[in-house]
C-alpha cells in the first residue's frame, strides 16, 4: 500500500512539474511568438491595451508614431498616431485598431509590444502586469535623417518616384523616400482609405500611394546597369578603364542598329574612346559592344554578386521588398536564361531588365566601400521606457560585389561622370562626388525613367544612393535625378553646408 501511494505522490509531483514547466514556457518564453502573430484574434484585442513603443527618426526627437489613449467599457486602449503625417509613410508605415499592419510598425512589432524574446523586456512586461499598470512597449529609433529626409519628399512631390541613401560602411539607411506619399493618420477613415488605395493619376501603372517605390517598385535601369557591366569587364579582367574602342554612333545587335542617346551637348559619335572616357559620357555603342563581347551569362553572374536576384535584407516585412532582375512579363517572373536575353542592351540596362531604387543604392556603395556590400539597415536601435538599451544593429557585411581593384577604377570613372560627362549637376564645390546617370525608356517616346546612383566624398565615402523620378518627359538622368542626388548629400554632409 505505501509503495501504490508513493508511486502516486511521485506520480502527481511528475504532473505538476510538467504544469510548471508548459505554464512558464507559455507564458514567459513562447509569448514573443504568440505575440507577434497577427492571425492570433485574442492578442490583436490584447495589444489594444498596450501602449506600443514610440518610434524616433536618428536625432531621438523627432517621433514618428506615438499613441492616443481612449476609453472603452471602463479599460484604457491605446490608438496609433503619426505627428509627422506624410514624414517616411511607407517606410514607417502604420498599425490599426484592427492591428493591420506595415512598414516598420510590422517588422519591429515585437519589440513594440513588449513581446521579443529579450530578458529584460520579459521580466519588465511579468513585472507590469503584476503590478496591474499598463504594459509599454520598447521605443525604435531609426536611421532616417529628419533633414535629408524632407530634401527627399520635397524634392519628389509632385512626381512619382524614390530616393534611397545610406552609409556605404555601415549600411545605415538615411533617406528612404517615395513618392507620392500618404498620411498614415487616414488609413482608419474610410475617405481617407479610399483616396490612398486610388492610384495617382501621375503615375503610371495601377499602384498606390501605399506601395514603397524605394524597396518594391521596379524599374529598368538604363545606364546606371553600365556600372555592373563595367565591373564584369573589369573584374574577369577582358577590359580595363585604358581600353581602346571606336564608337561610330551606333551598335549593331541582331541586325538593329542601336543608336546612343544624347544626353548632353556632344556629338552622337564619339570616335576613338577608352573605356572610361565611354562610361564617362555614357556611351550606349560601346556598352552594346562590351556586353556582346561578355556575353548575358557573365553579366548576369556579377549581378548576383551585387545583389540581383536576391531580396535585400533590409528590415522591413518581406512583402514590401522585391528582388531586381530579367523579368519576363508574360510569366510574370524573374529568369536567368542567358539564351532568352539580348546581352548588347542588357550591358546598358535595357532589355528585360528591372530594378528597385535600393538595388542601385547597394551598387553604388559597394563602389564606394571597395567592392564590399553592407547589409542595408533602418533600425539604429531599441530602448525600454526606460531608456536601457534592448539591441543596437551593428553593420554586417551582405555580398563582395568585385575586387577593391574594381572598386577603385570604378571610383575613377563615376568621379569623371561628375567633373566632366553626364553628370556634372550632381558637382559640390570643395567636395568630390562620384555619380552615374541612367536615361531609361519606358516605351512612350522621349518618356523616360531618370536616375542618378551616387557617392561621396569620393575619397573617404560618408554616403552612398539612388535616386529615380518615373516617366520624366524628355528628363535625362543628368537633369532631372543628379540635382535631386546633389540636395541630398548637401543635407548630410557636414562639409557640403559650408557651401
Amino acid at each position: 500500500m505505501n509503495k501504490q501511494i508513493s508511486r502516486v505522490s511521485l506520480f502527481s509531483l511528475l504532473l505538476l512539474a510538467l504544469l510548471v514547466v508548459a505554464t512558464t514556457y507559455w507564458q514567459a518564453w513562447e509569448a514573443p511568438s504568440l505575440a507577434a502573430r497577427q492571425d492570433n484574434s485574442l492578442e490583436r484585442v490584447a495589444q489594444l491595451e498596450i501602449k506600443r513603443g514610440l518610434i524616433y527618426a536618428s536625432n531621438g526627437k523627432t517621433v514618428l508614431a506615438s499613441n492616443v489613449a481612449r476609453k472603452s467599457d471602463g479599460e484604457t486602449l491605446y490608438d496609433r498616431t503619426y505627428p509627422t503625417g506624410g514624414f517616411a509613410s511607407q517606410t514607417v508605415g502604420y498599425s490599426t485598431t484592427g492591428r493591420s499592419q506595415a512598414g516598420i510598425e510590422r517588422s519591429e512589432n515585437a519589440y513594440l509590444t513588449a513581446s521579443n524574446a529579450n530578458l529584460g523586456t520579459i521580466w519588465d512586461k511579468l513585472s507590469d502586469k503584476l503590478k496591474g499598470v499598463t504594459v509599454t512597449g520598447n521605443n525604435v529609433t531609426l536611421n532616417l535623417d529628419v533633414k535629408a529626409q524632407r530634401v527627399a519628399e520635397s524634392a519628389l512631390k509632385g512626381v512619382c518616384g524614390a530616393a534611397v541613401m545610406l552609409n556605404p560602411k555601415t549600411g545605415a539607411v538615411y533617406v528612404m523616400a517615395s513618392s507620392p506619399t500618404y498620411n498614415p493618420n487616414d488609413v482608419e477613415s474610410n475617405k481617407g482609405y479610399a483616396s490612398i488605395l486610388k492610384a495617382p493619376s501621375s503615375c503610371p501603372g495601377s499602384s498606390s500611394a501605399l506601395l514603397n517605390r524605394a524597396t518594391q517598385g521596379l524599374y529598368p535601369p538604363g545606364s546606371t546597369f553600365k556600372t555592373v557591366t563595367a565591373a564584369t569587364a573589369l573584374d574577369d579582367g577582358v577590359y580595363t578603364p585604358t581600353s581602346p574602342f571606336y564608337d561610330p554612333g551606333y551598335c549593331t545587335e541582331y541586325g538593329q542598329q542601336i543608336h546612343n542617346a544624347l544626353d548632353e551637348s556632344t556629338p552622337e559619335a564619339y570616335g576613338n574612346v577608352d573605356l572610361l572616357q565611354a562610361y564617362q559620357h555614357s556611351i550606349n555603342a560601346v556598352f552594346c559592344n562590351v556586353g556582346k563581347k561578355l556575353g548575358a551569362a557573365r553579366i548576369i553572374a556579377e549581378a548576383k554578386k551585387f545583389g540581383f536576384y536576391s531580396t535585400p535584407p533590409i528590415d522591413l516585412p518581406s512583402g514590401e521588398v522585391s528582388e531586381s532582375g530579367e523579368f519576363d512579363s508574360t510569366t510574370g517572373r524573374f529568369f536567368t536564361d542567358a539564351a532568352k536575353m539580348d546581352p548588347g542592351r542588357l550591358a546598358f540596362g535595357q532589355d528585360k531588365l528591372l530594378t528597385t531604387p535600393l538595388q542601385m543604392a547597394l551598387v553604388a556603395s559597394a563602389v564606394a566601400n571597395g567592392g564590399t556590400i553592407m547589409v542595408p539597415h533602418l533600425v539604429k536601435e531599441v530602448r525600454s521606457p526606460g531608456g536601457s538599451l534592448v539591441t543596437k544593429t551593428k553593420p554586417q557585411v551582405w555580398k563582395h560585389a568585385m575586387k577593391p581593384q574594381t572598386a577603385a577604377d570604378l571610383n575613377q570613372m563615376m568621379q569623371a561622370v561628375v567633373t566632366g560627362g553626364t553628370g556634372t549637376a550632381a558637382q559640390i564645390p570643395g567636395i568630390e562626388v562620384a555619380g552615374k546617370t541612367g536615361t531609361a525608356e519606358t516605351g512612350p517616346t522621349d518618356v523616360y525613367d531618370a536616375w542618378f546612383i551616387f557617392f561621396a566624398p569620393a575619397n573617404d565615402p560618408q554616403v552612398a544612393g539612388a535616386v529615380v523620378v518615373e516617366h520624366s518627359v524628355g528628363g535625362f538622368g543628368g537633369a532631372v535625378a543628379a540635382p535631386i542626388a546633389k540636395a541630398l548629400m548637401q543635407a548630410i554632409l557636414p562639409a557640403a553646408s559650408n557651401h
